[in-house]
């Protein structure tokens, strides 16, 4: 009977992946064995329904085998990365002042204050557990935990688009992943199936996990610790994944290797110091989001005009000791989209420096920033309140920076520099080569992640390295391995017609990806994201293939999608940035009707003299091929130097 009890228990991919997170591939139950033990526990069942069975005995017997299976699910489940409830909460460490702003701010601010977050790190293992054990579904679970809390163990539910199943948002410090990793997402998200499970790599050299439930996220989570990475405080009003240069520690032009300084920063805002565990409450009651990246030399990888702070490498005029530049503010928004500003902050270049630096901004946003309007709600307004320069004195003044030595911002360099390319086969300083391969707007499927490991076992020494642009870096190849390399089936694939305008990706993975297709950037887009009002990834694909047969250009030419406002594809970056906006266009019978329309903008820059384009080129420009193409072609023959093939 116990043999035949446990054989009714079937180990979910996820769980299967914690439970042996060494192993380079997990086991799977294939659908053929999964069919077999349900006949057998419907054979069990019939059986104890005959007329010949006791009452009596069918009920003692259905109370022993559901006992036993909840005992089952507890020990296949275990609670090993986050055990501990925490000692402390988010809102205990606001001050009186802070508190009073909360109670009377937004709606958000509430359900902080009603459950602290920080309660969800270990809640989430209860509620996966009684989903398991049938006690209840997602739909019984507090909404305000479901679409809110849930977000600081870095998953968010996907309520507009396919209720019931969360997004998760990882941590993949400095962009740098193993092969077994990535193998372990191809797993994680696989039970989903191809249309909801895939994995997406973010324009913050991040990757999310989509269709995920609930059971499945917190066995996710748990694998993804034994992993050395980690999804907590990830999503809403959390401090985002760390970004730093994808060529650390194999950059000819490296000024710092930001890798420690990335894990540092990492440790500061989630680990818990009283457990030792993920999870900090400390920063568990922001007011906003925030974002953190260290640059590791002039190309600016990193994009620290955007960010909340960037750590900016700059040598000291003077003694020649490398530190940074800091600069503080840039974000953006649905309401606005500033540019970070330097407030005349120069640091050497070390750990107790950087965790000074963020610790005091972190402590001054925490405990001052606005929480009633959520737009205003971002660093850049507490700064503009105090001005620069009182600003920069209370920073200074923070208990954290007391015995940093802390100078004035030291002067750039002046002599010419352009940024590199991260795409292609290039040479390394220790006589090997990184290859950078393009990933079709970012999407990588179940397949493609077995695949994309596999070459960094082949030829990277299992290493990966994303990138901003949603791509990918295989570091380390040797000379007598790049015709191989190059020649792999993976990297060589068309991939599949998209003239039809279906909601496909292609899936392809190129070194030579072309100028125009091998640089379009997308975010989600509506196929999964509710605040999205139009397509993107597909027909980022789509339109910039048709580019690249349509025109020449005499550089790489960058256009960025992204579906609302919040612009998560950065499209105030871009040579060409494409928003979703509403639009009409005249119909059969001549009359002009609401469609998926764009917003362009022009002339972005990136690099060491990054600028942002604030205000849209065009705008309310139909979204259809035969509208946006002609806008497209005309703007990268005036402002780009494309010329017709």
């Amino acid at each position: 009977m116990a043999r035949l009890m446990a054989s009714c228990f079937i180990v979910s991919t996820a769980a299967a992946a914690w439970l042996k997170p060494m192993r380079s591939r997990l086991h799977r139950l294939d659908t053929v064995s999964m069919m077999a033990e349900e006949k057998v526990e419907q054979g069990f069942w019939s059986k104890m329904r005959s007329p010949n069975m006791p009452a009596q005995t069918v009920h003692d017997l259905n109370q022993h085998l559901t006992e036993t299976r909840q005992e089952l699910t507890r020990l296949q489940h275990p609670r090993f990365s986050i055990s501990i409830p925490k000692h402390t909460t988010g809102t205990s460490y606001l001050p009186a002042e802070t508190l009073s702003r909360c109670d009377k701010g937004s709606q958000f601010e509430k359900i902080k204050l009603t459950k602290d977050t920080s309660k969800m790190f270990t809640q989430m293992y209860d509620d996966a557990e009684k989903i398991r054990s049938d006690e209840i579904t997602w739909e019984d679970i507090d909404p305000l935990d479901v679409n809110t809390r849930y977000k600081w163990t870095g998953l968010l539910h996907r309520a507009k688009k396919h209720p019931g199943t969360f997004m998760m948002r990882l941590r993949c410090l400095n962009g740098i992943i193993t092969s077994e990793q990535m193998r372990f997402f191809a797993d994680s998200v696989e039970p989903a199936g191809p249309d909801l499970g895939v994995i997406d790599i973010t324009t913050r050299q991040n990757i999310q996990l989509r269709g995920l439930t609930l059971p499945m996220g917190v066995d996710v989570i748990d694998g993804l610790h034994a992993l050395n990475l980690t999804c907590v405080q990830t999503g809403f009003d959390n401090i985002r994944n760390m970004v730093g240069n994808p060529l650390a520690g194999i950059d000819e032009n490296e000024m710092v290797d930001t890798r420690p300084f990335c894990n540092m920063l990492n440790d500061l805002v989630t680990l818990d110091p009283a457990t030792g565990e993920r999870g900090n409450p400390a920063y568990c009651n922001l007011g906003r989001k925030f974002n953190i990246c260290v640059s590791g030399g002039r190309d600016d990888f990193e994009h620290t005009n955007i960010n909340d702070i960037g750590y900016q490498p700059c040598v000291h005029a003077n003694t020649g000791e490398m530190g940074f530049n800091v600069v503080f503010g840039g974000y953006m928004s649905i309401k606005r989209v500033a540019a970070s500003i330097p407030c005349g902050i120069w640091i050497p270049a070390t750990m107790e420096a950087v965790r000074a630096i963020a610790e005091g901004t972190l402590r001054i946003f925490r405990d001052e920033g606005d929480r009633s309007d959520r737009q205003k709600a971002r660093l850049m307004w507490i700064i503009e309140k105090y001005g620069v320069e009182d600003w920069r004195k209370k920073l200074l003044e923070e208990p954290a920076l007391q015995g940093i030595r802390v100078e004035n911002q030291q002067p750039e360099p002046t002599t010419p520099y352009e940024r590199r390319e991260l795409i292609g086969v290039h040479k390394q300083p220790n006589g090997k080569f990184r290859v950078g391969v393009h990933v079709s707007v970012g999407r990588v499927s179940v397949d493609m992640a077995r695949e994309i490991a596999d070459l960094a076992d082949k030829y990277s020494d299992g290493e990966i390295r994303l990138t901003v642009e949603q791509n990918f870096l295989l570091p380390n190849v040797n000379e007598s391995e790049l015709e191989s390399l190059l020649n792999e089936p993976a990297l060589n694939r068309d991939g599949p017609d998209l003239e039809n305008g279906k909601l496909i990706i292609s899936g392809k993975l190129s070194v030579e990806p072309g100028n125009i297709y091998g640089h379009t950037i997308a975010c989600t887009g509506n196929q999964y994201c509710g605040l999205a009002m139009i397509e993107t990834k597909a027909s980022a694909e789509r339109i910039a293939r048709k580019l690249d047969n349509l025109i020449t250009t005499p550089r790489p030419l960058r256009i960025h999608w992204t579906g609302c406002p919040n612009s998560c594809g950065q499209v105030q970056a871009a040579d060409i940035g494409l928003m979703g906006a509403a639009a009409k266009k005249m119909n059969d019978q001549g009359k002009m009707k609401p469609c998926p329309g764009v917003n362009i903008f022009v002339g972005g820059k990136l690099g060491e003299h990054a600028f942002l384009s604030l205000e849209p080129y065009k705008k309310g420009v139909p979204q259809a091929d035969e509208d946006l193409i002609p806008e497209l072609i005309a703007i990268a023959k005036e402002r780009f130097g494309a010329v017709d093939k």
